[in-house]
C-alpha cells in the first residue's frame, strides 16, 4: 500500500455558540468544538500533542499547545475514531480555529494530522 496511506489520520470538526455562559455586552462569547478523529491509514498511531491557533474577529490570537486532548493520548487502530468536545472563549462574536495533532505510529513514525480552518460564529451573525 502506498507510503501516504500508511500515516492517515481525519479530522472532523463541528463549532456551536454556547449562549448560556456567554456574556455579549462584557465581550464574552463562548464556543463548544465538538472533533472526531479518525485512523484512515493502514498503521496504529497514538495521539501525542495538539496546536491550536484561534484567532477572532479582531486579530487577536491564540496559541494552545499541550499533551493529548481532554486528558487523553489515544490510541487508534486502523479505522478506529476518538470523539471529544472542548471550548474556547472569545472576545468578539466570530472567530476561527485551525491546527493540527501531533500523532506516533507504533513504528516509530511521527506524523501531523492537520485540521482544518472552522468557524466560530454567533448565530445571525454570518450570512
Amino acid at each position: 500500500m502506498a507510503e501516504s496511506k500508511k500515516y492517515e489520520v481525519s479530522v472532523g470538526t463541528e463549532a456551536q455558540f454556547l449562549a448560556d455562559q456567554s456574556d455579549p455586552q462584557a465581550g464574552r462569547y463562548v464556543f463548544a468544538y465538538h472533533i472526531t478523529i479518525r485512523n484512515t491509514g493502514n498503521i496504529a498511531a497514538q495521539l501525542i500533542s495538539r496546536h491550536w491557533i484561534i484567532k477572532d474577529a479582531d486579530g487577536h490570537v491564540q496559541e494552545v499547545r499541550g499533551l493529548g486532548v481532554v486528558g487523553h493520548q489515544p490510541l487508534l487502530a486502523p479505522g478506529e475514531r476518538f470523539e471529544y468536545t472542548s471550548g474556547c472563549i472569545l472576545t468578539t462574536p466570530v472567530g476561527t480555529m485551525h491546527g493540527s495533532y501531533q500523532m506516533t505510529a507504533e513504528d516509530g513514525t511521527q506524523f501531523e494530522a492537520p485540521v482544518a480552518e472552522f468557524a466560530l460564529a454567533m448565530p445571525r451573525v454570518l450570512h
